[in-house]
C-alpha cells in the first residue's frame, strides 16, 4: 500500500496592495481543488478565521510556502513579512507590489508628512480645523488603542527580508502561478534562489506580433484615447508610450492584444538595471528630431513621465523616492 504524500502548507498573505492578487489565487476556477488536494492553507486571513498568534504559536519553518504579495507601507506589513519569513521554508514575493513596490510605491514620490497632510488637511473633501492626525497609540477609558505606524518610504518585500522567488504581475497570471505552484508540489527542480520565475527573459517587444517597422521616427507622443489604435502597428510607432522595450515577457502581453499599450507590471528583464532609463533611451531613439526647441515640445507630451516609467518600480529603481 502506497503512503499519501503529506501536503503541502501554504500561507497567503496581503499587505500594502490592492487585493487583485489574492483574487488571482481564486482565479485559478476549478484548477483550486488541484491546489487545495495538494496543499493545506495554514494562513490567509482574508478567506478564513486565522489570527496572527496562530502563525506566531508555529515552529519555525513550519510553512512550505507562501506567497507575500503587496508592498512594505507600515509596521504591521513589516512585522508579519518578518514573522512569515522565520515561519516559511519558501517565501515569493507575489506580485508587482511586493516583488518591486508597485502602484503603493508611487507614494515615495512624496514624503510622509506630505501624504499625511494631503489627506487629513487639505484634500477637498476633508473638514478638519483641528488638523487631528491619527495617532500610534491612543489612551481611551478601555485601554490603549494602537494601530500601525505609517513608514516614510514604500519598499519591495526584499528590502526587509530575504526572498527566495519573485512572481511579477499585476497580478501574476494564473497560469503562471499555476506553473509554479505545481512545480514545488512535484518536486521538480527549482530555479536558483532570487530567480524571477513564471516570467520570461525577454522583453515584451520580443514577443509582441504587432507589426514594427524598422527606423521609423515619430515627431508626436498620444495618449491612447487621443488616437484611432490600428490595432495591428507597434504603439510606439503610433506615439502612444508602451512599456514593452523595459518590461519582462511572460504574461502574455495580455494588455497588448486588448488594444492597450504595456505598463510595466512585470518590471525590467534581468539585464536592465532600471526600467525608467531604459524607457528614456527607447523614446530617445524614435525621436524624428534634432532641434532643441522642437524636441522639448515633443517631450512635452508625454504626460507624468516619472509615473509611467516608474508606475510599478519606484522603490526599487536607482532614485527609489523623492530626495529629501
Amino acid at each position: 500500500m502506497n503512503e499519501q504524500k503529506p501536503k503541502l502548507k501554504l500561507a497567503i498573505y496581503w499587505a500594502a496592495a490592492c487585493g487583485g492578487c489574492c483574487v488571482s489565487v481564486l482565479d485559478v476556477h476549478e484548477k483550486l481543488f488541484d491546489v487545495v488536494a495538494a496543499a493545506d492553507l495554514v494562513f490567509w486571513p482574508i478567506a478564513l478565521d486565522f489570527k496572527y498568534k496562530d502563525v506566531e504559536e508555529m515552529p519555525d519553518g513550519h510553512i512550505d510556502v507562501t506567497l507575500f504579495n503587496g508592498a512594505i507601507r507600515n509596521s504591521e506589513n513589516e512585522y508579519m513579512a518578518k514573522l512569515l519569513r522565520k515561519k516559511t521554508k519558501i517565501l515569493v514575493a507575489y506580485g508587482s507590489c511586493s516583488h518591486l513596490g508597485g502602484i503603493p510605491g508611487l507614494a515615495n514620490f512624496f514624503t510622509g508628512e506630505e501624504i499625511f497632510k494631503r489627506v487629513y488637511e487639505e484634500s477637498e473633501s476633508t473638514i478638519n480645523p483641528e488638523k487631528i492626525r491619527p495617532q500610534h497609540k491612543y489612551e481611551v477609558p478601555e485601554g490603549t488603542l494602537e494601530i500601525p505606524v505609517f513608514f516614510n518610504d514604500v519598499r519591495p518585500l526584499n528590502k526587509v527580508v530575504d526572498v527566495d522567488y519573485y512572481l511579477p504581475g499585476c497580478p501574476p497570471q494564473t497560469e503562471r502561478l499555476l506553473e509554479v505552484f505545481l512545480a514545488i508540489v512535484t518536486g521538480a527542480e527549482l530555479p536558483p534562489k532570487g530567480s524571477v520565475v513564471g516570467a520570461g527573459t525577454k522583453a515584451q517587444c520580443d514577443e509582441c506580433t504587432r507589426k514594427k517597422t524598422e527606423n521609423k521616427l515619430i515627431r508626436k507622443f498620444y495618449r491612447p484615447w487621443e488616437i484611432n489604435d490600428d490595432g495591428e502597428s507597434c504603439f510606439m510607432e503610433q506615439g502612444v508610450l508602451c512599456m514593452g522595450p523595459a518590461t519582462r515577457s511572460g504574461c502574455g502581453y495580455r494588455c497588448i492584444k486588448g488594444n492597450a499599450p504595456c505598463r510595466g507590471c512585470y518590471g525590467p528583464t534581468a539585464d536592465v538595471t532600471d526600467p525608467g532609463t531604459k524607457m528614456m533611451s527607447a523614446i530617445a531613439s524614435i525621436i524624428d528630431t534634432k532641434e532643441p526647441d522642437e524636441l522639448e515640445k515633443i517631450i512635452s507630451d508625454v504626460v507624468d513621465p516619472a509615473g509611467t516609467f516608474y508606475r510599478f518600480s519606484l522603490p526599487s529603481a536607482i532614485i527609489r523616492r523623492k530626495l529629501l
